[in-house]
């Protein structure tokens, strides 16, 4: 069973930058489509960025496009999000989420979700 672990959420100022991680166990990360979801406040999950099992191809959402980068370590069975031009709209509890099938911009598509880390953009 794979788990999921983030950190590296907080506070950031408008235009400012953010690193996420997302430490996996109990198997080997690259073997799994790995991406990021985000909510806001009452709203939905919204799918970011995602990368494929084995070639590791980045995925982006449109408001990410440009901003975001999705990235792996596999020696450290770790996923990053880097987030840069953060500006209010990006706040929210940001989660990482895993599935051996492949990328989908639906949550339910995806078997493991880590608990998430907060990220909060204001001044």
């Amino acid at each position: 069973q794979l788990q999921l672990v983030e950190s590296g959420g907080g506070l950031v100022q408008p235009g400012g930058s953010l690193r996420v991680s997302c430490v996996a166990s109990g198997d080997t990360l690259e073997h799994y489509a790995a991406g990021w979801f985000r909510q806001a406040p009452g709203k939905e999950h919204e799918g970011i960025a995602c990368s494929s099992r084995g070639d590791g191809r980045a995925h982006y959402a449109d408001f990410a496009e440009g901003r975001f980068t999705i990235s792996r370590d596999n020696a450290k069975n770790t996923l990053y999000l880097e987030m840069n031009s953060l500006n209010p709209e990006d706040t929210g509890v940001y989660y990482c989420v895993a599935d051996a099938r492949g990328c989908s911009w639906y949550g339910l598509d995806f078997a493991s979700w880590g608990q998430g880390t907060q990220v909060t953009v204001s001044s």
